[in-house]
C-alpha cells in the first residue's frame, strides 16, 4: 500500500482558524524557540525546581512521571502551562498494570486487556484511562503498543504488548485507539518499525527486526497500515533496525543496514510516510536508551533524529546540552531549516488539533477537589475490577487442584518474588491484596522459610507467586529459583511432587519454560490490588475462570502442559 494508491486520513488536519493559529505561531517563532518545541522533557519530582531549567528551553512538551501527591502534580502542571508562551503538550507512558499512577484507577495491562477477550471491556477501559488522564491534564498517551510477542523470553515486549497473534493485536489497537482520541487524548502506536522477534531490548542495545521486506509487509505493515487507515496522530520510531528494508534500498549498506529506526530516513520517510502514507506525527523513542546511544556520538545523534524523519526528540539526560546540540545541527547543516519547520508544524499542528491553543490555563486543569472527585470514581473502579477478573486465566490445572479449600488445603506456604517497576511514578507492589484474600476465606498463609522449608507434614499447598510485568533494562523474566529458595543447593529442592504446587504469575505469562514441573498456573498479567483480588476469588472457586491466553504459555513445547 502506498499513499498514492489510497486516501488516507490526515489526524492532524485543521480548520482554517486553527491553521492559522499553527503558521501565525510558528512564524513568530525565533530560531532558538523553534528548536525548543522539538523537545520533550521529563519530570519525576513535582517541583518547581525541577521544572525551571526546562521551561527555561521552552520545550514543545513535557512528560509527566508523578509523584503520590496530588496536589504537587497539580501544582508542577500549572506551573508548565502558566509559564509557556506556546501552550505544552502533557505526554505519558499510560500503559495499566503497575505503570497505572497512584491516584488514578489501576487497570489492566495491555496483555491482560487482551486476555479479556472482549473489544467492549478494552473500549471500557481505554475511555476511563483517557477520561482520567484528561482530569490529570494529559493530553498524550504513548500507547497503545502493536509489537507481536513472538520471543517469548523478550522482556521488553511481553505484558506491554497485545499478544502473539497481530489479528488479536489489531483489533484491540484499534479500539483502544478509537476510545482514546474520541475522549481527546492523541494516541501512540509503537514502536515502529515492530518488535518482539528479537528479545533483546533497545534500552540496552539497537534490537533488529529479522523480517524480509515482504513479510514485514504482511506482519507489521498490515498492522501499521490498519492504525494509518484509521486516523491514529501519532508514532513512536524506536531503536530497533529493519536491515532487509536497508539492504533493498542500500545493497552495500554495510554497518548502515543496522541503523536504529529513530535515525533511519529510510524507514521514516520512505516507509513510514511514502509508502505506508502516514500523515501525523512521528515522536522519537526516550533518546537515552543504549539502542541509540550505543549506535552514534550524541552531538551528532540529537540533529539526525529530527532530520532523518522523527518530528519530536523524547527526553534527555542533559537538556541544555541536548538543546545546544540541537542548534549546533541546525547551524553546521546537520540539521536543515526546512525539516525544522515541518516538525515544529506537525508539533503545532498536533497540539491545535487537541484544542490547545483555545484553552487557558486556568482550564487545562480542574480544581484540586474536582480533580480527586473525577479520579477513582466507584463507576470506574467497577469498570477496572470487572476487566481484571475478566483477565485471569487458568493455563492448566493437571493435576485437579482447584478450587481450593481451606479444609484439605488450609496450611500455605508461599514463595514470592515481587518484581520491580523500572518507571517513575509506579504502583508499589506487594502480595498483600492477595494474601488477605486468602486468610479471610480460612487459609493459613505463612511466607517460605529458608531454614525450614515446607513439608508434607506441616504444609498443605505450596503457592510460587511471581510478578514481573514486561520493563525496561531487565535483559530476561524468568522463574528464578536460587533467590526464591535462599540459595543455589536450595534451588535444587522441587516440592511439586511432595506437596500440592501452584504458579501464580502476576506479571509474564511464560514462566512454565522455567517451571515444566508445576502442574497449575495462572496466568493474570499484572499484580494491580484488584488483580490479585480477582484471582483469590477464582482459585477459590468464588467465580470462574474465563480469560483466554493472548500468547502461548507453553512456549511451543509440550513438556509444559503436562
Amino acid at each position: 500500500m502506498t499513499n498514492s494508491e489510497t486516501t488516507l486520513p490526515d489526524p492532524l488536519a485543521l480548520g482554517a482558524e486553527a491553521q492559522a493559529w499553527v503558521e501565525r505561531t510558528r512564524d513568530a517563532m525565533s530560531v532558538e524557540e523553534l528548536v525548543g518545541q522539538l523537545f520533550v522533557f521529563s519530570t519525576s519530582l513535582d517541583s518547581a525546581e525541577e521544572l525551571a531549567p526546562l521551561l527555561a528551553l521552552k520545550p514543545g512538551g513535557i512528560n509527566r512521571f508523578p509523584t503520590t501527591d496530588l496536589a504537587a502534580f497539580r501544582s508542577s502542571t500549572m506551573t508548565a502551562v502558566e509559564q509557556s508562551a506556546v501552550p505544552p503538550i502533557f505526554t505519558g507512558d499510560i500503559e495499566g498494570g503497575t505503570i497505572s499512577y497512584p491516584f488514578a484507577t489501576a487497570v489492566p495491562n495491555l496483555m491482560g486487556l487482551a486476555a479479556c477477550n472482549d473489544l467492549a471491556t478494552t473500549d471500557a477501559v481505554a475511555r476511563l484511562v483517557a477520561r482520567e488522564s484528561r482530569v490529570l491534564g494529559y493530553d498524550w498517551s504513548f500507547g497503545p503498543v502493536v509489537d507481536i510477542n513472538h520471543a517469548f523470553r523478550s522482556a521488553i515486549v511481553g505484558t506491554r504488548s497485545f499478544g502473539s497473534d497481530p489479528d488479536t493485536v489489531t483489533a484491540q489497537a484499534l479500539a483502544y485507539i478509537r476510545a482514546l482520541q474520541e475522549e481527546g487524548i492523541a494516541a501512540c502506536v509503537k514502536h515502529w518499525p515492530g518488535d518482539g522477534f528479537d528479545d533483546r531490548d533497545q534500552h540496552l542495545v539497537t534490537s533488529v527486526n529479522p523480517l524480509s521486506v515482504d513479510e514485514w509487509h504482511d506482519l507489521f505493515g498490515r498492522i501499521y497500515g490498519r492504525m494509518i487507515a484509521s486516523g491514529v496522530m501519532t508514532v513512536m520510531s524506536a531503536h530497533i533496525a529493519l536491515p532487509a528494508y536497508i539492504r533493498a534500498r542500500m545493497p552495500d549498506a554495510g554497518r548502515e543496514e543496522f541503523q536504529p529506526a529513530t535515525v533511519s530516513r529510510l524507514l521514516n520517510q520512505d516507509l513510514l510516510r511514502d509508502e505506508l502514507g502516514f500523515k501525523g506525527l512521528v515522536i522519537s523513542d526516550a533518546t537515552g536508551m543504549g539502542g541509540l546511544t550505543g549506535w552514534m556520538e550524541r552531538s551528532e545523534t540529537v540533529p539526525a533524529v529530527i532530520e532523518n524523519g522523527c518530528d519530536m526528540f523524547l527526553f534527555s539526560r542533559a537538556p541544555a546540552r541536548d538543546y545546544g546540540f540541537m542548534l549546533d545541527g541546525l547551524r553546521n547543516g546537520r540539521l536543515s531549516e526546512a525539516r525544522l519547520y515541518e516538525a515544529v508544524t506537525r508539533i503545532l499542528s498536533l497540539k491545535a488539533k487537541l484544542g490547545l491553543h483555545e484553552r487557558s490555563p486556568e482550564t487545562r486543569m480542574l480544581p484540586l477537589e474536582d480533580m480527586r472527585e473525577r479520579l477513582r470514581t466507584p463507576a470506574h473502579l467497577e469498570v477496572a475490577q470487572a476487566a481484571c477478573g475478566q483477565s485471569v486465566t487458568m493455563v492448566k490445572d493437571a493435576q485437579g487442584l482447584l478450587p481450593l479449600n481451606p479444609a484439605t488445603h488450609r496450611r500455605v506456604v508461599y514463595f514470592a518474588e515481587e518484581g520491580y517497576s523500572f518507571w517513575d511514578g509506579a504502583l508499589a507492589r506487594s502480595y498483600e491484596p492477595l494474601l488477605a484474600a486468602m486468610r479471610e476465606r480460612g487459609f493459613d498463609m505463612r511466607p517460605y522459610d529458608t531454614d525450614l522449608p515446607p513439608t508434607r507434614e506441616d504444609t498443605d499447598l505450596v503457592l510460587y507467586l511471581v510478578g514481573q510485568e514486561a520493563t525496561p533494562s531487565a535483559s530476561r523474566i524468568y522463574l528464578d529459583f536460587v533467590k526464591l529458595h535462599g540459595g543455589m543447593r536450595k534451588a535444587m529442592n522441587q516440592y511439586p511432587r511432595e506437596i500440592p504446587t501452584a504458579l501464580l504469575s502476576f506479571g509474564q505469562p511464560y514462566y512454565l519454560y522455567d517451571a515444566p514441573q508445576m502442574a497449575t498456573c495462572i496466568n493474570a498479567y499484572s499484580a494491580i490490588a484488584p488483580v490479585q483480588e480477582e484471582v483469590a476469588r477464582r482459585i477459590a472457586g468464588n467465580v470462574p475462570f474465563t480469560g483466554k491466553s493472548p500468547v502461548d504459555p507453553f512456549c511451543g513445547q509440550d513438556q509444559l502442559r503436562y
